[in-house]
């Protein structure tokens, strides 16, 4: 069943979305415009008949919004969690060929700060729940919704202080779905033809933002100095920055891998020699896929000094890394060895990594929903590179999965949009993810 006023409506609903500045800049006195779009949200809801819950996480400002859609009733089937954060990072205007909270409509697409990550889905489900509502739609299980703040920044004012705080809003969830999958990867078969992988997020590497400190005795700039807290730090980092970690076959990777060999007849598996120089092939995306191969640390800041002339006392630097699942307690002896005895390191954050099968009901509805949509689909697990709430929810017990579904065109680097200038999101694959996504939620 199509609904056609939920296609209707999604097109402006994302573009509404997107022009609420909900710029989250990681600290809490500058970041804006969640309450405003969360409390816009509720009244799309209200006004076609939800009961809406407004609740603020552990600050002024930290908007969220939920809504429940009741199953059967006497059903014991646990409800599932459709989750959408509203926040979205920062962006320079001035960078832009459109302004990033225009929400323009041109050229085919949706343009905008939040188009993929994610107001295009918010738009999606808005629109889907909206019209399940109008229809007196009963799911097969109780749907719970839930727009929130805070994901850009690790979900601490967000979906963290929910799962710690407010758990009664998760009561009867056993599964969940959000960022970052569903969409689809255009590969050529050997026999001419194409195929469309649908990439459905079941597993996340492990986030953990890392201060490493230096410290020694201060002095003039024109002294000899046994120690120097800035050489010692940059030293750490070059050999952190530098250093390959080995290679890690995890489950969802070498499914997604054996699926990619199958459909395209090329050999991806770990005795491919080179394997991201290989998985170049696919495009954009294997910036995303080769980072799932290994453990990454990568230097994102350095601090220290306050003067040309004057060694300073200490000397500090951050690196974001990103590990994979089971491999944490490896990941940081290695990383004690690298940065030797005279710099110290500490968690600034740190989330664990997430996996799950492939498999289930909950699976099966996703693909029969892409290919009720198109034939030609086939949806494959893989792991995201960075992080999602669903590192919250699994707190406490959620099976979570990442399912956005979106049909693009073969050429657009998708992964390049993620926090990119011009960012947007086309308005056919929009029409296509809100039909899918309505065909499972009907069946989920």
């Amino acid at each position: 069943m199509t609904s056609q006023r939920a296609t209707d409506e999604v097109v402006d609903l994302v573009s509404r979305l997107i022009q609420f500045d909900t710029s989250n800049t990681g600290d809490p006195a500058t970041t804006r415009g969640e309450e405003e779009c969360a409390k816009w949200v509720a009244q799309q809801l209200e006004e076609v008949g939800y009961v809406t819950e407004y609740v603020e996480s552990g600050r002024p400002g930290r908007g969220n919004v939920f809504t429940r859609l009741p199953g059967p009733e006497g059903s014991e089937r646990g409800a599932l969690l459709i989750h959408v954060h509203l926040d979205v990072v920062p962006a320079a205007a001035e960078d832009w060929s459109v302004h990033p909270f225009s929400g323009a409509v041109r050229d085919g697409y949706v343009w905008g700060r939040g188009a993929v990550d994610m107001k295009d889905m918010g738009g999606m489900v808005l629109a889907l729940a909206r019209e399940l509502k109008r229809d007196g739609v009963v799911p097969p299980r109780e749907l719970v919704f839930a727009f929130l703040a805070d994901e850009e920044a690790g979900g601490t004012w967000g979906s963290q202080w929910l799962v710690e705080h407010r758990p009664d809003l998760f009561e009867g969830v056993t599964e969940a779905v959000g960022e970052v999958g569903g969409f689809s990867l255009t590969v050529d078969r050997p026999d001419g033809e194409v195929a469309r992988l649908y990439l459905v997020e079941t597993a996340e590497k492990g986030l953990s933002w890392m201060r490493l400190t230096a410290e020694a005795q201060a002095g003039h700039g024109s002294f000899l100095h046994a120690r120097n807290a800035v050489t010692e730090v940059a030293q750490a980092v070059s050999r952190v920055g530098t250093h390959q970690f080995p290679l890690v076959m995890t489950e969802s990777v070498a499914a997604f891998l054996a699926a990619l060999s199958e459909e395209t007849g090329l050999e991806y598996g770990a005795d491919t020699p080179d394997l991201e120089t290989a998985l170049e092939k696919i495009g954009g995306i294997s910036r995303i896929i080769g980072a799932t191969l290994r453990d990454t640390a990568n230097p994102t800041m350095l601090t220290a000094g306050y003067k040309a002339n004057v060694i300073p006392q200490k000397a500090e630097a951050v690196i974001d890394c990103r590990v994979l699942p089971g491999r944490q307690a490896e990941f940081e002896k290695t990383i004690d060895e690298l940065i030797g005895p005279n710099v110290r390191r500490e968690w600034i954050t740190h989330l664990d990594a997430y996996e799950t099968d492939f498999d289930g009901h909950l699976v099966d509805a996703m693909n029969d929903a892409i290919r009720a949509h198109d034939p030609q689909g086939r949806t494959v697990p893989y792991m995201l590179s960075g992080g999602t709430d669903a590192k919250a929810f699994a707190k406490l017990g959620i099976r979570c999965f990442g399912f956005a579904p979106l049909q693009l065109p073969p050429d657009l680097d998708f992964a390049a949009l993620f926090h990119g200038v011009d960012e947007r999101v086309p308005v056919d694959a929009l029409l296509f993810g809100t039909r899918v996504f309505e065909h499972f939620l009907r069946n989920c």
